[in-house]
This record gives structure tokens, sequence and C-alpha cells, in this order.
């Protein structure tokens, strides 16, 4: 990685964001930083939170996209009431975002968000440690906005499940000499060796595989959204894909009684499925996986949401 790009290798992603928030510190000397992981993460407080389409809570003005209202919304109040712009090192967010619940912005909040750092000098960091590596159908997740960031983390995919990190950066800011940064187990061999073996298996199939068969999971789930009243909303991209339930589609009340049941019933009819937040991530969206299991998993999936329904006396 580093014949290709300025980077850091470390053990982890948390090691990693270590590597970017020394970066930020050395690039800017300054203290502040923004961060869509630092603040609270639930949308229905905090404005700051990665923009949540199915549910937002700020006044758009005519014509504009959801997602330039709350990068407004952060000049407008956040920069002018709270910490001046010219006064942030660095802005951190996850182009989708992955335990805080799935979400994934609107069109308009990522160029809207680079123009505003470029207004600002400020460092735009994308968390690819969960959305990174292909799960999205592109090499990194903020590539479907056509946006460039300034510093990108990485991790778990990035070696398959072996301990690596990576902190990866424009040569502007990545000007430390070699061995001033180290960690203790980072450049790791044998997790290098598994990266190697990952990224060559992600450029022969699997970064296009994530991209047909995350469409298809998609699809296939809005079908069965429409079937079932508990489903408020499938989003995603590639096969990063989640599943929020509601009590009524109207008021879109969180059903964490359904979300629960259907994690407890998948797991007696072994069926996988991840609780986050409010949301479920749907089985068989490991990047290797193909329509025919996809198929199988999305069958399973639908009878124990029929069943999780009929114990809420939704059906």
């Amino acid at each position: 990685m580093r014949n290709i790009t300025p980077s850091d290798i470390t053990s982890s992603g948390s090691s990693a964001h270590s590597t970017d928030a020394q970066w930020i510190g050395v690039f800017h000397c300054q203290q502040a930083a923004l961060s869509s992981r630092f603040l609270p993460i639930d949308a229905r407080r905090d404005p700051c939170s990665l923009p949540d389409p199915y549910r937002p809570i700020l006044h758009r003005k005519l014509g504009e996209d959801y997602g330039e209202t709350v990068v407004r919304f952060i000049e407008e109040e956040i920069f002018d009431h709270n910490v001046p712009g010219d006064e942030i090192a660095g802005i951190l967010v996850e182009p989708i975002q992955g335990e805080g619940g799935y979400l994934v912005p609107p069109d308009g909040f990522f160029p809207a968000l680079r123009k505003l750092c470029d207004k600002y000098g400020i460092l735009l960091i994308a968390d690819e440690v969960q959305c990174g590596m292909g799960r999205t159908g592109k090499w990194w997740a903020i590539e479907h906005w056509g946006v460039e960031p300034d510093i990108v983390t990485s991790a778990k995919g990035i070696a398959s499940g072996l301990p690596l990190g990576a902190c990866i950066a424009r040569e502007s800011v990545m000007t430390w000499p070699k061995g001033v940064h180290g960690n203790t187990f980072g450049g790791n061999p044998i997790s290098c060796a598994a990266s190697l073996a990952t990224i060559e298996l992600l450029e022969e199939q699997y970064l296009a595989n994530a991209a047909e068969v995350g469409q298809y999971t998609i699809d296939a789930l809005q079908e069965i959204q429409v079937r079932h009243t508990s489903m408020g909303d499938v989003r995603g991209k590639g096969l990063m894909i989640g599943v929020e339930f509601v009590k009524d589609k109207g008021t879109k009340e969180p059903a964490e009684e359904i979300r629960n049941m259907v994690e407890q019933f998948g797991f007696e009819t072994w069926l996988v499925v991840t609780r986050m937040r409010k949301i479920h991530r749907p089985p068989c969206t490991a990047i290797m996986h193909h329509e025919k299991e996809t198929d199988e998993a999305l069958e399973i999936l639908e009878k124990v949401i029929t069943m999780a329904e009929k114990e809420q006396g939704l059906r």
C-alpha cells in the first residue's frame, strides 16, 4: 500500500484513528475536531450526526437536498455559535454509518461537506473501517458520491479478519519522515500477506460481486418490504444493507420488539442477523456470497419477520 499512496500501517481501526488524530494535529497545530462519531450519534436529537433521509429533523430550503441542509446547519449554527470554522482541524465521518444504524446520507451531503471543508481549510477524514474495502461495491464507500477525502482510515475487511489497519492520506498531509510514527503490532507480516491476498481477490471478482449481489439483495428486500407492515426502510449500498423495523409506516415509531424477535427467531432457524440500534443487518452480506445463498437466506428472513409480526399482532 505504501508503494501506491502515503499511508501508515496499524494493527486495528482504533489505532488508525489514533494516527489520523495525530496527523491533523501536526498538519494544523489546532485542537478542535468535529466528528459524527465523537458527537452523540442519535440523529433524532443531534442534527450534526450523519443525515438520515428516513428521519429528517431539520427544515429544508426549497430545492435543497437534505444533506446540504445538514451541512448548512454545521456552518450556520455550529461554526457561527460554537467553534469558528477556521479553528476546526478535521471532520471525521463514516460515509455510511455502521453501528449508528447503517445510515446512507443523501446525495448532496458529501459534495457540500467537501466544499465546506475546502472553504475553511478543514481536513475531511473518511472512516472506512466498516464500509470500505469493497463492502459497498466500490473500494471506498465515499466514492459513491465522487468526493475525495484528505485522509482515509481502514481496517476490518482490509485483511479478511486478521488484525490490520491503515491510515491513508494525501502526500501534503503525510509529511512525517519514515520511522517517526509506529505502533506495537502495526504491519504484522502475516496480516499484511492476508491483506495482499484480499486486495487481489477484490480486484479480480469480489468488488463487482458486492455491487451486483448487493443490488439484487436490496431489490429483493424491497419486494419483501411491500408485504410486511413492520419493514419501514430498506437502505444500503452494495452489501452494506440495513432494514429498519417500525410499528407503523406512517409514524415511523421504532419496533424494537420485532427487531429483537427477528434476531431470536433467525438464530433458532440457523439464520444470523445482526442488531444495530433500531435496524437489522440482513444475512448473506459477505462480499463473496452469490444470489443462490442470498435467495435461501431471504426466504428464511421473510418467514421469521412474519412470525415476529404475528407475535406482535400485526398480522
